[in-house]
């Protein structure tokens, strides 16, 4: 990988070592003067390198990750030497393209967010712990997370929390781009018609009913979401506000922050640019 991007530019490595430490390196880089960023990591080291932009400056993203749906999702190829290659060549011609990204309680997120069962299933796949490169559970883990945590209210999920201006749900996933995520080579789009020029996109369950739980689970996770009379859908949104009957899990690009009793999600649109 390294040769590959040394072909377009002069290059500096750094590692990260801790925990939020990716997003230290990027703002030191974009402070000492660098005029791009590429980040070789997974979804999470991908949100961290994003809240560490301070300025305007395009960045990369190299999948290392179990799923990296960010890259993936941008067009790269799964393998990161053949994305090395591919990002190489937009690094040479300045090839970008501007994005929106989501913000929750003042983190930025890249595709993805959610309060309660979404976040729930990402603690699930935090909990089967990662693989000695430190990669977590590859692509199928998320969808079964889902479908374990909708099993263990054993099937049945009533209205607890308020989006303000659209009523009460069970959960919330809000995204930022399709696909939300994947299962493998499959695309698992919850949301379709989010994309990354536009603002966010709502997909929240009012109810969850025994008789009904795997066809619902099915159909959120397939993107059949919209026009279903028990489902809440907003589309192109530039925020969105959920307060919850009691503290609820609250998840950025699958990291976990904790349990919150507001969440306000934000579109900042135009806000980065990627090389693709």
């Amino acid at each position: 990988m390294q040769a590959e991007l040394e072909r377009a530019a002069e290059l500096s490595v750094v590692l990260t070592e801790r925990p939020r430490h990716a997003t230290e390196l990027v703002t030191a880089a974009i402070d000492g003067g660098y005029e791009a960023v590429v980040v070789y990591s997974g979804d999470g080291g991908f949100n961290e390198a994003l809240n560490g932009l301070t300025r305007d400056v395009p960045i990369g993203f190299l999948p290392g990750g179990g799923t990296s749906v960010l890259s993936r999702a941008l067009g790269l190829p799964k393998n990161p030497v053949h994305a090395a290659r591919r990002l190489a060549d937009s690094i040479r011609t300045t090839r970008t393209r501007r994005i929106t990204v989501g913000r929750v309680n003042g983190r930025r997120f890249a595709f993805a967010a959610g309060v309660g069962l979404d976040a729930e299933a990402v603690r699930r796949v935090d909990r089967m712990g990662r693989t000695d490169e430190g990669k977590r559970p590859a692509d199928l883990a998320y969808a079964l997370a889902v479908i374990r945590s909708l099993a263990s209210y054993r099937g049945h999920m009533e209205p607890v929390l308020e989006v303000k201006g659209f009523g009460r749900a069970a959960f919330a996933f809000v995204a930022n781009g399709s696909p939300y995520t994947y299962a493998r080579r499959l695309p698992l789009p919850i949301a379709p018609e989010a994309h990354f020029e536009d603002g966010l996109d709502l997909v929240a369950p009012v109810r969850v009913r025994r008789r009904s739980l795997v066809p619902t689970a099915l159909s959120i996770l397939a993107g059949h979401a919209r026009g279903r009379h028990d489902t809440l859908y907003g589309h192109d949104l530039d925020r969105v506000e959920i307060v919850c009957d009691a503290p609820m899990a609250l998840h950025a690009d699958g990291e976990d922050l904790g349990d919150v009793v507001e969440a306000v999600f934000e579109a900042e649109r135009a806000a980065v640019s990627v090389f693709v």
